[in-house]
Order: C-alpha cells, then structure tokens, then sequence
C-alpha cells in the first residue's frame, strides 16, 4: 500500500468510528494504519472524560470490531488494537487545545515559521499551552506566546514534565 492508500484508510476509519465511539462516551484521539514486521494494524487510540483504562479499551474494541467487518473497506488482512493516548497524548482537535490547556506541550511545524513578533522562525515549540483561537495554536515559551497556524502544524502532543513531577513528589 502507498502512503496515499494508508492515509486513506486511516481517515475512512476516523470518520466510520469517531460518532459511534463518541455515542459511547469515547474520544477517538488518533488514528494509525501502519505495516509493523510484515503485518497491516488499525490502531486506534482513545481516551474519555476521567480516564481510560483496558476494560474501557476492551469495550471500543467491541464497539468498533463488529462495525469494521460490516463495512469491509480494508482490503489486506489486519490487527485491531485499541490503546490509551498515554500521558503524552496527541493534540489534533482545537478542542483537545482547549481542554489541555495550561499544560506542557510540544508543537511542531511543517517548516520555520515566525510565530511572535520579534521572533527568529522557527519549527518547534515546548512549552505551556495557552489556547486556540482564530485556526492557531497558542503556546508560551520563555514569556513569549507564539501562534501556530493550525495548517502549518505537523504534529502536536502533550509533553510530561518529569522534573515536575520528581519535585511535586519530593
């Protein structure tokens, strides 16, 4: 299969199972279709408010299995796996912004942007979510909040801060 053909397959995916999985108070994250040592795997990575653990991930897996043979459109033979996000979780949603916000993160673009004023271009920025408004990600590094257009973004995700947490246990 071609890039093109795994993306596709990808997105089919999201947009068959995202409402049936919300109607059950799931959140579909993100969306992998990838060969992994010769095989084909739909992986599928959701979360719900207060947490996912492998009974809830047991019970997409349910959901969405049936689903999948009824609708046939994926042509090699595959694995389904159904995951948490992780504490690194992926951020694709404006809402997933908002929802995070005042968390640490890390934001990558397509290429160097200038994302504040008086700014070098860059293509990549950890630091403390701020919102996201107007098709743009807000992010503040070192006291300065820089926007990343949403279209420019490559890949977004939350970032855990070890050291916090190492100081919060001390």
């Amino acid at each position: 299969m071609t890039g093109i053909a795994q993306e596709s397959v990808a997105e089919r995916a999201r947009q068959l199972l995202e409402p049936v999985l919300a109607r059950d108070g799931f959140d579909l994250v993100e969306v992998e279709w990838q060969r992994e040592g010769g095989d084909w795997v739909l992986r599928l990575f959701v979360d719900k408010d207060g947490g996912i653990g492998i009974d809830d991930c047991q019970a997409a897996s349910r959901l969405v299995e049936t689903l999948l043979d009824v609708e046939d459109f994926i042509e090699p033979a595959y694995s389904l796996e159904v995951s948490s996000p992780g504490i690194e979780r992926p951020l694709r949603k404006p809402q997933d912004f908002r929802k995070f916000a005042g968390q640490r993160a890390k934001v990558r673009a397509f290429g160097p942007i200038v994302s504040a004023p008086g700014q070098a271009p860059r293509k990549q920025w950890t630091g403390t979510l701020r919102d996201f408004a107007d098709g743009a990600v807000e992010i503040e590094v070192d006291g300065a909040v820089h926007r990343i257009p949403v279209d420019r973004m490559a890949k977004a995700h939350l970032e855990y801060d070890f050291d916090a947490d190492l100081r919060r246990k001390v």
